[in-house]
């Protein structure tokens, strides 16, 4: 590790030791400079070493700790890719491709892919671990199918019959689209999208199990518990939409756009700028060998700058042509990811479509209570109209009883069935209006019939 590490880190500039020994010598004024603070103390805390996980193309992985700047390098990123990959900030999913590299923050699984590498934030997350176990098992077979495949084809070349259709069998071996011969970025790619659709599908199947019951014990007993539980069930129905939204909406731009795609061939790009630089040193070995007797007679000191400058704006113009080139074929020919991406645009989308459902229930399931609480409404308001009603009849009685109650002389008290016939006419009376008022509420239909 110490030695990974010593190869992985940049070497101390001899900055740091002038300073430290400047740090130790006074000045003119007899005080020390930086006293009490050790700059190489600092400058170690400033460094930000991080332990990440390496996976190289054979399927080997290692822990090694590097710090930004030598990652940025390293990869040839800006810090604000690496930004995305800090676990400390929150950031939606994001899919980028760069020039040599792609940055991938899928839920768990944040990473950088090279051509030749996968490097990830070392974390004792189990996905983190299953994605590096499942990368490395697609990497292991994948490799012992491709060598039997190629020592099939290459297996009978005695006869030129024989090595043109092994010719033409390993075109057809590197031109298949299925994913078992995708190059290497593409394969740690799926992986991560596989890792990322799995997990939001699994958790958008236990939250569809959690939720189905418990709106169905809501719809037959509404309670203050039930209600809670599924406030709390929706809050985390709309978090998980949201992020599930959010990669499927990343697949798809990244679909739409066939630039980022071709962006992302990093395998080829490599073998184009290593074929171009293999190129420009096979001309530059020319020139030398043969500069005496093609060249004209110049001048010894004035001639090898311009011929440098010459070489370099020739290989400069090369090199822009042949990335421009590469750029077009890759935007011909990016149907191995469009099919990749589509596949998995397939998976997230079922699951959005498993969220939208349960959101669509969850809102009928919401209506249906509403109608429930509207028709018990109702039936009190009826109620309190009928008791109104009824309390308007009952006062009548309370009238006629504080009437002949007054201090007053008629000949109606001297009769024994007075009493009677009052308590008689008064509740015949107050029957004819409580009917009347009921008549009254079922013609206007403020009551049901």
């Amino acid at each position: 590790m110490a030695d990974l590490k010593e190869r992985l880190l940049p070497p101390k500039p001899a900055s740091a030791f002038n300073l430290r020994e400047a740090a130790g010598r006074p000045t003119a004024s007899g005080r020390h400079p930086f006293q009490g603070v050790d700059v190489l103390e600092v400058k170690k805390r400033g460094q930000g070493l991080k332990s990440w996980i390496r996976v190289d193309t054979s399927g080997n992985s290692q822990v090694m700790e590097v710090d930004k700047f030598t990652m940025m390098r390293r990869c040839d990123l800006p810090a604000r890719d690496l930004r995305l990959l800090d676990p400390v900030f929150v950031y939606p999913s994001t899919i980028l491709g760069r020039e040599k590299a792609i940055v991938v923050n899928l839920e768990q699984i944040r990473c950088i892919i090279t051509a030749d590498e996968v490097l990830l934030l070392n974390s004792l997350d189990k996905y983190v671990l299953q994605y590096v176990i499942d990368l490395q098992r697609k990497l292991t077979t994948t490799g012992a199918g491709e060598v039997g495949d190629v020592g099939e084809v290459w297996q009978s070349d005695n006869s030129d019959m024989n090595q043109r259709r092994g010719n033409r069998n390993f075109e057809n071996l590197y031109s298949n689209t299925s994913p078992d011969y995708l190059p290497f970025e593409f394969r740690a790619l799926e992986v991560a999208l596989e890792a990322a659709c799995t997990f939001l599908d699994t958790q958008a199947a236990e939250l569809e199990i959690e939720a189905y019951p418990l709106l169905d014990e809501l719809t037959s007993k509404i309670s203050t518990l039930n209600l809670e539980r599924v406030r709390r069930l929706k809050s985390r129905l709309v978090a998980l939409t949201r992020r599930v939204q959010k990669v499927r909406d990343e697949i798809e731009q990244l679909m739409d756009d066939d630039g980022d795609m071709a962006e992302m061939y990093l395998t080829e790009k490599k073998s184009r700028m290593e074929m171009s630089f293999y190129g420009d040193q096979s001309m530059i070995g020319y020139r030398s060998a043969d500069g005496a007797s093609i060249s004209a007679p110049v001048s010894p000191v004035s001639s090898p700058p311009d011929s440098r400058r010459l070489d370099k704006s020739l290989s400069m113009a090369r090199s822009r042509h042949e990335s421009m080139r590469s750029t077009e074929s890759n935007t011909e020919n990016i149907e191995e990811l469009e099919m990749l991406l589509e596949a998995y645009f397939v998976v997230i989308d079922s699951s959005l479509n498993k969220l939208t459902s349960l959101k669509e229930y969850i809102d009928d399931t919401e209506d249906f209570i509403n109608i429930q609480l509207d028709n018990v409404r109702n039936q009190l308001i009826q109620f309190e109209l009928l008791l109104t009603t009824a309390t308007f009849v009952v006062a009548i009685f309370g009238v006629v009883a504080g009437v002949f109650g007054m201090n007053f002389e008629i000949p109606l008290f001297d009769v024994p069935s007075a009493f009677q016939w009052v308590l008689i006419i008064t509740g015949v009376v107050g029957v004819c209006i409580f009917s009347a008022f009921v008549w009254f509420f079922k013609y206007r239909r403020l009551m049901p019939l």
